[in-house]
Order: structure tokens, then C-alpha cells, then sequence
């Protein structure tokens, strides 16, 4: 199983960018697939997931900013990230998990597949 993220990059206040995860190695139209961030020296934090279902869930800092989408014919789930802050800085890591629940979607630990990060850094 691979999860490979992509997209990351320098944008400054206000600019947009758009995080790719590219899956492959699992029955991907039957998973959750999550975003996660994590700044220098902080807790790995909850940005969006979505499900099979596609049905999506935000964490409040990025609600109305960023859009999570799955295109199952290319195994893929995107982030589209719009009026990115300073505060959005940090490395992306995208999680995949079939069996998850809905109450468990903000918790790291409860997923069982991860990619490596991709940098986002956005300049004030």
C-alpha cells in the first residue's frame, strides 16, 4: 500500500494551492482518506477527511477554505486550499482507514495507512 502526497509548495497570504494523494495498493473507492498537518515542534493535527461515502468533515480552522474531493477512477483524494494564512504552514500528510468511524475521523491514531508529508509554507 502506497500513499504518495504531492502539491506542497511556497504561496504567500491569501494564494491557493491544491494537495494531491495518490493511492494505490488497497480497494480505494471502500476507504476513508484523511489530511492531516504538522507544523515544526506541534501535535499532528485533523485538516479534512472523507469517506466512501463521500461525505467530508473539517476541522473548524479550515471550514470554508479548503474543499476535500475524492476521484475514485484515479485513485486520488484533493485539498484544495484557498485564502491560505501564515498559520496554515506545515508539512500534509494524507491517512486511509476502512474501517474508521465517524467519531474517530480527527484522531491520527486510528489510521492505518499514511504517506509522507508534502511542505506547505505560506508567506505573510
Amino acid at each position: 500500500v502506497q500513499l504518495q502526497a504531492s502539491g506542497g509548495g511556497l504561496v504567500q497570504a491569501g494564494g491557493c494551492l491544491r494537495l494531491s494523494c495518490a493511492v494505490s495498493g488497497l480497494a480505494f473507492s471502500r476507504y476513508t482518506v484523511a489530511w492531516f498537518r504538522q507544523a515544526p515542534g506541534k501535535e499532528r493535527d485533523f485538516v479534512a477527511a472523507i469517506r466512501y461515502s463521500s461525505g467530508t468533515v473539517y476541522a473548524d480552522s479550515v471550514k470554508g477554505r479548503f474543499t476535500i474531493s475524492r476521484q475514485n477512477a484515479e485513485n486520488t483524494v484533493f485539498l484544495q486550499m484557498t485564502s491560505l494564512k501564515p498559520e496554515d504552514t506545515a508539512d500534509y500528510y494524507c491517512a486511509a482507514d476502512r474501517s474508521i468511524i465517524y467519531s474517530q475521523l480527527p484522531y491520527p491514531d486510528d489510521y492505518h495507512y499514511w504517506g509522507k508529508g508534502t511542505l506547505v509554507t505560506v508567506s505573510s
